[in-house]
């Protein structure tokens, strides 16, 4: 469990004391194998996680303490529980766990499934994650308009992809507005009030199961000839995003699409220095949730999957700080290398645009 949890952040009052995780090391990828290096992180130091491992048996990255070649799909399980458990202990109270994850097709028993069927990987990853705490607050598709093609012809090709959105508080940071997209309908103030709504006055029919929810929240928004909340509507759980085309040594690379959102949303575009608390989004401007009345840093996310350093691009484009962990030496030299072009090209960037304001 996190030693500092979300009620504490959430309370008008902050620790007078030094944090353990005001060193905790910024732009900088770490060498090594994931597990090795989180156990040396300090706790509570960390936003958010946005990673992707490597699947079951689909990938061979030809470096010893590789995952992804376990001998079961169990085997598989149980290596990225442990990383996660150490996920749960350096994460903020407030911090959410984004998992991308895709499964594989068994050749044979001893993979854990019979030949041909579903290993049923990320299922079963998140599910032990479950039985430890973890809460799966969303499972997102990724759909994929440029997938893979398949010569298979007894099955439906493969399209998308989970990426599962998992915390350890009821209560994390989550920025919707940052992520609210346009509505796209429109409609005329009524003026009176429908008749026959399913939650008539808030009322639940007798037909509604325990776990149902209620359907009259629009009621308002409907009266007012809204088409919902006034800043945008939810994006929802279906992402549409296009496949990365990476040239390089890494051949299972991030969009940066896929990316931008989750930041957004989950990674505060300031904490406090002093407590690590984050600032909330107001109907005008940002705002801290402690009393401190210190300085602020930006959010820190980490990916301990790095691989070609998409995580660390995005984040540095949405001003926040980052950290990465990678086993394969070449591919931290290989995303270093995207990270200092990228920055060289937002430099010029700017550059271009004020020698125009200069004009």
């Amino acid at each position: 469990m996190n030693q500092l949890t979300s009620a504490t952040l959430s309370h008008g009052y902050c620790r007078r004391r030094t944090p353990a995780w005001g060193n905790i090391p910024r732009g900088e990828i770490i060498t090594g194998d994931a597990l090795t290096v989180l156990r040396q992180l300090p706790s509570s130091s960390i936003d958010v996680v946005l990673t992707s491992p490597a699947y079951f048996r689909l990938r061979d990255y030809q470096i010893d303490g590789q995952m992804g070649m376990e001998s079961t799909v169990s085997d598989w399980v149980e290596h990225l529980v442990a990383v996660c458990d150490e996920l749960a202990r350096v994460m903020k109270g407030t911090g959410s766990l984004w998992l991308n994850l895709g499964d594989s097709y068994s050749r044979h028993p001893r993979f854990g499934a019979p030949p041909k069927s579903f290993l049923l990987g990320p299922e079963r990853l998140v599910t032990a994650l479950s039985a430890r705490g973890w809460i799966v607050r969303n499972k997102v598709v990724w759909f994929k308009p440029n997938p893979m093609p398949a010569s298979v012809t007894d099955r439906l090709n493969t399209t998308w992809e989970p990426i599962f959105l998992l915390v350890r508080s009821p209560r994390p940071f989550f920025d919707l507005d940052s992520i609210r997209e346009p509505h796209r309908s429109k409609r005329s103030p009524i003026t009176t009030p429908p008749v026959g709504n399913k939650y008539d006055g808030g009322k639940r029919p007798p037909w509604a199961g325990p776990l149902a929810g209620s359907n009259d929240g629009l009621l308002r928004a409907r009266a007012e000839g809204r088409s919902g909340h006034p800043r945008g509507k939810n994006p929802g759980d279906v992402w549409r995003v296009a496949t990365a085309k990476f040239v390089g040594q890494h051949f299972a690379t991030f969009p940066t699409a896929l990316i931008e959102r989750p930041l957004k949303a989950t990674c505060p575009e300031r904490v406090c220095v002093s407590c690590g608390s984050p600032w909330y989004r107001t109907e005008h401007r940002l705002q801290p949730s402690c009393r401190c009345k210190g300085a602020w840093r930006p959010g820190l996310v980490l990916d301990p999957f790095m691989g070609s350093g998409t995580t660390a691009i995005v984040a540095e484009r949405l001003g926040r700080d980052w950290l990465g962990i990678e086993l394969k030496p070449d591919y931290v030299e290989m995303a270093m290398e995207r990270i200092h072009a990228e920055r060289a090209r937002r430099e010029e960037v700017m550059n271009n645009k004020q020698r125009r304001n200069d004009k």
